[in-house]
């Protein structure tokens, strides 16, 4: 059980609306950790001519993210990267929580993106209100295909992993 799905209903109200497929990924600045350690990334960049899915997390090392949610996308990392050119996971941590994370869970074919501001998943509308439970501003539980920085799918979910699962993912692409 995720600790965090006990603050799913705090939903933070965005000005912005939701993502939706058919739209663009916007360009916000994140970290991910480079050979000398945490780096900026343009989400842009990023999505810019490759099609990428990416799932994101509440928060690294938590129950449900690490004993659901990100061994599904490592388990089935061979098969995605066979329809698309990377699997990024995102969480609100900071990029040597991600690091750390990424070796806990043998997940080095994962790109790791921390959005520690959780500024690109506030410009998603994807934000979740865990203030609660002591735990800040986070990520809900997503995913999505993206292609040349376009939706392709997006699997949200208030509870448990369903619409965000690796396997969910595959159905999609």
């Amino acid at each position: 059980r995720d600790a965090i799905g006990d603050w799913s209903s705090d939903v933070c109200s965005s000005d912005l609306m939701t993502i939706s497929v058919g739209d663009k990924i916007p360009d916000v600045t994140i970290k991910t950790n480079g050979a000398k350690g945490p780096e900026d990334l343009s989400t842009g960049e990023f999505f810019k001519g490759r099609k990428v899915v990416l799932f994101a997390v509440p928060g690294a090392f938590t129950p449900g993210c690490s004993n659901t949610h990100m061994p599904g996308f490592v388990v089935e990392a061979d098969e995605l990267l066979s329809k698309v050119d990377v699997i990024a996971c995102l969480a609100t941590n900071d990029a040597f929580v991600m690091d750390a994370w990424q070796k806990d869970q043998n997940a080095e074919r994962i790109t790791m993106l921390a959005d520690g501001n959780a500024e690109f998943v506030k410009a998603l509308g994807l934000e979740l209100d865990a203030t609660g439970g002591g735990m800040g501003i986070r990520s809900k539980r997503f995913a999505l295909v993206a292609n040349d920085g376009v939706v392709e799918y997006l699997g949200v979910d208030e509870k448990g992993v369903e619409d965000s699962s690796a396997q969910t993912v595959l159905k999609h692409i």
